[in-house]
């Protein structure tokens, strides 16, 4: 026979974890949703983009032979589109010259060069780790004011967010994802966790 005294411990641990979930998936979702409505407006694709003198595009891995993946490919061809359409004069590469799966920054200028880009129009940043550090950097280092982001649509919102948060007024335009689809689910698991993080930020400011 199993005596009284309340709920097993089992059964209080349970409930803890399904509170403690389901307050994680209130956060997200609210923080989210911020993001979107703070972003609303400025997001476009390349027709639709306005014209700014900059287009910045933030780093991602690069594969092991130092070539762009796909994700990180469609980021750079989304800012060719936009300097040959016009509608940038300049491409800032913000990324980690660093990073775990190679140096950004050299794959993407790398990149650039080889689909025709003038080198006079490409400027890096390598200590752009992350979004936020991408655009404080973009308006202190380089002076930028108003700029076009390139991203995917998962991480866009939260890009065109923090950049405007920085004092840059900031467009953001979709990337292309030629994607394996663990690749989109993996990225928008990421975001979804990403977005408190940079709401709390835009709080503290």
């Amino acid at each position: 026979m199993t005596g009284g005294g309340g709920p097993r411990p089992w059964r209080r641990a349970t409930r803890v974890g399904v509170a403690l979930a389901a307050g994680i998936v209130v956060v997200a979702v609210g923080a989210n949703s911020a993001l979107w409505a703070l972003s609303s407006g400025h997001r476009h694709d390349v027709a639709s983009a306005p014209a700014a003198p900059v287009v910045i595009v933030p780093g991602a891995k690069v594969g092991p032979n130092g070539s762009p993946l796909a994700y990180l490919r469609g980021r750079l061809d989304v800012a060719i589109e936009l300097v040959r359409a016009g509608k940038a004069r300049e491409i800032l590469l913000s990324g980690d010259a660093n990073g775990t799966s190679g140096d950004e920054i050299v794959s993407m200028r790398r990149y650039l060069l080889d689909n025709g880009i003038d080198p006079a129009l490409i400027r890096s940043d390598g200590a752009g780790l992350s979004t936020w550090e991408t655009c404080e950097r973009a308006r202190d280092r380089f002076g930028i004011e108003r700029a076009i982001i390139v991203s995917q649509f998962q991480h866009l919102p939260r890009a065109v967010a923090l950049c405007r948060a920085a004092g840059i007024d900031a467009d953001g335009v979709v990337a292309y994802c030629e994607c394996r689809r663990t690749t989109e689910v993996r990225n928008n698991f990421r975001e979804w966790l990403a977005a408190p993080k940079a709401v709390a930020r835009l709080l503290a400011r």
